[in-house]
């Protein structure tokens, strides 16, 4: 019997057997397929891939702007787009040899196993009628795109569906504006298509700061997407030759949008079904697997990370979760999973990053502090032609400690990263404005927002004529108590 035998391959699953093979355990790792898990073999991996052919169809734009002449305007060859993005996962699977390293430290693993359940809750069952037992379990199985329960939802894509078109589809309906759905309507709208995107939401990316999600809608907008906000349900999908007819519901009458394709991007349930749970004593609720803050199912022995505890749908909280299950379930429960700062945003264009409080959950806080400088005032931004976009910091009004941090705009994820570094080692702003920052770089951005605030804050002697003056050039701020 092992002493730890973890379900799923992706980026918990692998961290979880890692970690385990590291504090001495035996370890059986089981794997329905590829190692690698949804984000690399066919979720933010491969849209990232995506996204970067995109932005080449983008920057092919500024070519005359620079002096660069091109014979001909670029055209996407949506097959090749497709085939190019395979290639690239392929090597990223090359590079991390999965396989092999887990091989390497010790690991079993049984991966194209197809779904493992449960047969009593020490024991599961492969689909081959492998049985495999062990004292405790991991269960780091992840989720997939929900379909909705609508007649002609079969007439649909999801994300996963994108790398078998075999062509670009002239016009696109995208249901849902989360992460998913924006960054895809880019990417489509980049290549050529037309785009809608629905969402019974009031406004696209709901979860962000509203910030991010005006100037994102407004940047959409003006780029050619079509949003619709606010609709009460969709009703159905009919397929008419080879368009799709989606019929909606909004301001109490029916709608309809005709397009090549309708892509779902409506959630991400647990893929709970073929676990056989109840055998192991573990249960479920909205589709994930019941978990205490310190990953714990109600089964003792049995813990759970990742997608499917319905907690951050991210690859990096995955890997912190199953590092913190695998620690509980060997060593005793001390840690609790509290995801405090998590760095994460679009590849769409332009980019959105995005951590900490937002303006509204700072308001609920207490006092606060806020600054926004936009991307035009920036000299890189100028050099680069990219001067959409802005950095938005968010302080403690008595500490002086970073709350938040939301960036629209070229480089936003790897600058918002930048600031998440800050707040994990509790900088002050002043500290954060005191930092030389390299010119020029679109990063330098969030030294002026710092010492925007630092202004703001009384922490720089300022002469009371200048303090008068607002808004100040290089940023906008408001006093917040």
């Amino acid at each position: 019997m092992n002493d730890m035998v973890i379900i799923g391959g992706g980026p918990a699953g692998v961290t979880a057997a890692l970690r385990a093979r590291e504090l001495g355990a035996s370890v059986a790792l089981v794997e329905r397929g590829r190692l690698g898990g949804t984000c690399t073999n066919d979720g933010c991996a491969p849209t990232r891939v995506l996204a970067k052919a995109a932005r080449l169809m983008r920057d092919a734009g500024q070519f005359e702007t620079y002096g660069l002449i091109l014979d001909a305007q670029p055209r996407v060859d949506f097959g090749a787009v497709i085939a190019r993005t395979q290639q690239v996962i392929y090597q990223v699977q090359e590079k991390k040899q999965l396989l092999e390293h887990l091989a390497d430290v010790g690991v079993e693993t049984f991966s194209q196993s197809g779904n493992a359940q449960f047969v009593d809750a020490h024991t599961i069952q492969t689909a081959n009628g492998q049985m495999i037992s062990g004292e405790r379990f991991v269960l780091c199985v992840g989720g997939s795109p929900r379909r909705l329960n609508l007649p002609g939802i079969e007439h649909t894509l999801t994300h996963s569906d994108i790398w078998t078109l075999k062509h670009l589809p002239e016009s696109v309906v995208i249901v849902g504006s989360g992460a998913t759905g924006c960054q895809l309507a880019s990417i489509f709208e980049a290549f050529g298509a037309k785009v809608t995107v629905l969402d019974i939401a009031p406004r696209i990316l709901i979860a962000e700061d509203a910030l991010v999600s005006e100037t994102m809608a407004r940047e959409f907008e003006q780029n050619g997407i079509q949003l619709i906000t606010g609709i009460q349900k969709i009703t159905r999908i009919e397929a008419q030759g080879k368009l799709k007819s989606l019929f909606y519901q909004y301001d109490g009458a029916e709608q309809v949008i005709n397009a090549e394709a309708v892509v779902m991007a409506v959630g991400w349930p647990g893929n709970v079904d073929a676990l056989n749970l109840p055998a192991a004593g573990v249960t479920t609720e909205r589709g994930y697997i019941q978990v205490n803050d310190y990953l714990q199912t109600q089964a003792p022995h049995i813990f759970a990370a990742g997608d499917i505890t319905g907690r951050m749908m991210l690859v990096q909280s995955a890997s912190y979760q199953a590092r913190i299950a695998v620690e509980n379930a060997l060593l005793g429960m001390e840690r609790k999973a509290e995801h405090r700062l998590v760095p994460h945003g679009g590849f769409t264009d332009p980019e959105y990053g995005s951590v900490g409080m937002t303006e509204a959950q700072a308001k609920e806080h207490g006092g606060y502090a806020a600054a926004v400088v936009p991307y035009g005032d920036m000299d890189r931004a100028v050099i680069d032609g990219r001067t959409v976009g802005f950095c938005k910091l968010i302080v403690d009004r008595e500490q002086h400690t970073l709350l938040g941090a939301y960036v629209v705009g070229e480089q936003a994820v790897e600058i918002v990263q930048m600031v998440a570094t800050g707040m994990a080692g509790g900088l002050t702003v002043e500290q954060l404005a005191e930092v030389e920052l390299a010119y020029p770089t679109f990063a330098a951005i969030v030294g002026l927002a710092a010492r925007q605030l630092a202004r703001e804050l009384g922490s720089v002697p300022v002469a009371p004529a200048w303090r008068a003056l607002k808004p100040i050039r290089g940023a906008e701020w408001e006093r917040r108590e």
